[in-house]
Formats: structure tokens, C-alpha cells, sequence
């Protein structure tokens, strides 16, 4: 069904709800990663294998707190995929929850220029998909705007307000590469988004839902 433009001027990424096998265990992880105001947890038993095809990435604001966040996930149970090192482009690591959500903790600046905090400037919703150029269509389609563009490779789309997650598209195989993980998975996603609108499932299978 064509969506409204009505319709489409409401659409926003509202909440990001995981799915997992424990959620008191779940609550008492993202507790102590310092993350647990931008994610809702479901209990839910769907099958799921290997990468689930997204990460959720944090950015902050120098290499001590990327340090930090990656000691705090592993302290409270997440194991390491990529250890927290220098890059072109900045300093970051990866972790996989114990629930099996693969999370990036990064930052542009290569040198710190104060203390650590447990301050998140961003945090972006990564999904992996087919087709870049395809689905960022589909959304612009559904009212998203589009903030920044990199052909056939990578899109991210405007919060509909701030301190909201920021939702991404990036080439699946691409992004399992980043994440340190292999590209293949079957099943769930084991997430679904909360949205201001209707409810619709994009087109690599990520579920929307209409947010609570």
C-alpha cells in the first residue's frame, strides 16, 4: 500500500527494541555499559544464526572513552571482536553483547584532548543491506530525509529529533567486514524498530512496528 504524504512526514526511528532470550539479564548488561536509555528489550526465543545483519555504534568523544565503553561491555560480559585501535579514519573497537548485539565504540579524534567521560555524542543504528542505492529509496519514499549519501555504498538519514538514534544503511557483506565477522546468517534479526507512523518490514527484512 503507497504510503501518505501525511503519513510519510511522521515517520521517524523512535525506539530500538532488541530481542533476547533474558531480558533481566539483558537490562543488567546494557545497565552497566552505560547504554540502556537508547535500547527497549523484548523477550523473544526466534531463531537466529550468525550476523544478524546491523549494529548499533556509539560515538564519542576521544580514544580514553572508547576505552571506557569497550572495558565496561567486557567487565559486564561482551567479548571482544575487534580490539580498540588507531585507524585512517579514527579510534574505535567492537563488542557482541551477551545477547549477541554486535556494538561500535568509536571516535573520529586520534588523540585525547581531556579526561574520559561516559558521554555518547550519537548513537546510529547500522543495518546491512543488499542494495544501498534500492533502500534508501524506500525510506525517502516512507519520509525520511536523507543527511548524507555515498552512492552504492553507504546513507544515513536525519533523526527525526535530537538524541534520537540515527538510523544508517551500509552493504551488508561491507559492514560484517567491519565488525570483524563473517557475512553469512539465517533467522531473526532479533531487533525491531519503533516507528512514528505504520507498521512495514523494509526490504532485507527488518521489521517496523508502531512505537509505544
Amino acid at each position: 500500500m503507497a504510503t501518505t504524504a501525511s503519513t510519510a512526514a511522521r515517520m521517524s526511528l523512535a525506539s530500538v527494541v532488541l530481542e533476547v532470550a533474558d531480558p533481566e539479564a539483558a537490562h543488567r548488561f546494557y545497565t552497566a555499559f552505560g547504554v540502556d536509555a537508547y535500547v527497549r528489550l523484548r523477550a523473544s526465543e526466534a531463531h537466529s544464526t550468525g550476523f544478524r545483519g546491523f549494529t548499533l555504534a556509539l560515538t564519542v568523544s576521544g580514544p580514553a572513552t572508547v576505552d571506557g565503553f569497550v572495558a565496561a561491555a567486557v567487565e559486564a560480559g561482551a567479548t571482544v571482536l575487534k580490539p580498540a585501535a588507531k585507524s585512517l579514519w579514527g579510534y574505535g573497537g567492537v563488542v557482541q553483547a551477551p545477547d549477541g548485539t554486535i556494538w561500535k565504540i568509536a571516535t573520529s579524534a586520534k588523540k585525547d584532548t581531556g579526561p574520559a567521560t561516559r558521554e555518547i555524542d550519537e548513537v546510529v543504528l547500522l543495518i546491512g543491506v543488499e542494495d544501498v542505492k534500492a533502500t534508501k529509496q524506500f525510506y525517502v519514499e516512507r519520509g525520511l530525509t536523507v543527511a548524507k549519501s555515498f552512492g552504492g555504498k553507504y546513507a544515513e538519514f536525519t533523526p527525526g529529533r535530537a538524541g534520537e538514534v540515527k538510523l544508517a544503511l551500509y552493504k551488508r557483506r561491507a559492514l560484517a567486514k567491519d565488525l570483524g565477522v563473517p557475512a553469512d546468517g539465517t533467522g531473526s534479526h532479533r531487533i525491531a524498530l519503533g516507528n512514528t507512523a505504520d507498521t512495514f518490514t523494509d526490504p532485507d527484512g527488518f521489521a517496523w512496528e508502531t512505537a509505544a
